[in-house]
């Protein structure tokens, strides 16, 4: 007999494809789900159009949003659900329509203690950019390469509409309790907190669309300062060591904000770079310097802001060479 799978979505004015997005999700060929969406202070006709679901398919359900944002819509909605299995929609996206079947195949085969994802296409009427296309080959690449919390500290490693997970794990994890933006990212850093493990399917799971309007384009919750912020956070939580050195290996733009963040933070630090003519340069109190400095280094903790995949190979084929490990000694965040 199949679960229950509990939808959650929140809608801000997303009338001009959240037709599109419904019809996928009644087109599953997995059918023991319920849609909690939740209107956000939509000013379009989001409203009417949810309203016409609810009279068209008794497993779909609306609630207006008594906060404001997406993460409080989340904890609406997952209040609202009753599903054994829990998934996330956006309301502009598109559902394959065998998308909820494979990921609750992959659950069921697992059992607790998983997270179901697979892997995604971006999609949009005037051309996906590159910028997004990068992002979607990566995320593809760590389904093939089944490595998802060795890139953790990159970017978010699945993608927020993409996955499954039983109830259960959701609610150990305190899924969108904090306010914390990007609330995808953090979801996943929670999920890498509690030891959950990843199983994926190899096949196309989730039609991600791309448009100006798009949230993550707009607002200043998903600027990369707050990424920084975010996984600068979890790092100190789960990974730093305070008896160690610490390092920020890269002095580009990245290397620049995360440089800033740790002065805020009070926190001592030592800046290298792989570029000589920024050697010795004084930038935010500090001198930067060559990275075989990190050899003379007390047992240092590297975090790598270069971000070309050359340098990427050069910095991995440094720390092989001298014994370090990554993750243990080493990080990559970008």
């Amino acid at each position: 007999m199949s679960h229950l799978i509990s939808v959650i979505m929140p809608v801000k004015n997303a009338a001009h494809y959240l037709e599109e997005c419904m019809d996928s999700l009644l087109n599953q060929t997995y059918s023991n789900w319920e849609l909690i969406a939740i209107n956000d202070h939509s000013e379009d006709n989001s409203i009417q159009i949810l309203q016409h679901y609810v009279k068209k398919d008794a497993r779909i359900k609306y609630l207006e949003n008594k906060g404001s944002g997406i993460i409080e819509a989340l904890r609406l909605a997952l209040h609202h659900s009753k599903g054994d299995f829990i998934s996330r929609m956006d309301a502009d996206d598109i559902m394959p329509a065998n998308k909820l079947a494979l990921l609750y195949e992959l659950l069921e085969t697992k059992g607790k203690g998983y997270i179901a994802t697979g892997k995604v296409k971006y999609f949009c009427e005037d051309g996906v950019s590159d910028g997004f296309l990068k992002y979607e080959q990566w995320l593809n690449e760590i389904i093939d390469n089944e490595n998802h919390w060795e890139e953790i500290y990159k970017e978010c490693v699945i993608a927020s509409p993409a996955w499954l997970i039983h109830r259960e794990d959701l609610i150990n994890c305190e899924a969108f309790e904090p306010n914390a933006y990007p609330e995808d990212y953090d979801l996943v850093f929670r999920f890498y907190k509690n030891k959950l493990k990843v199983a994926s399917t190899k096949e196309i799971v989730h039609l991600w669309r791309d448009h100006k309007e798009r949230i993550s384009r707009n607002h200043e919750h998903y600027k990369a300062n707050t990424f920084f912020v975010l996984k600068l956070r979890y790092f100190f939580e789960l990974e730093r060591d305070k008896h160690r050195s610490l390092v920020i290996w890269g002095a580009g733009p990245k290397g620049k904000i995360m440089a800033k963040l740790l002065n805020e933070m009070q926190e001592d630090f030592n800046w290298v770079s792989n570029n000589p003519n920024k050697h010795g340069k004084n930038i935010y109190d500090q001198i930067l310097k060559d990275f075989a400095a990190i050899l003379k280094m007390n047992r240092p903790q590297v975090l790598i802001t270069v971000a070309q995949r050359n340098a990427k190979e050069e910095i991995v084929s440094f720390f092989e060479k001298h014994g370090l490990k990554a993750k243990e000694d080493y990080y990559f965040f970008s």
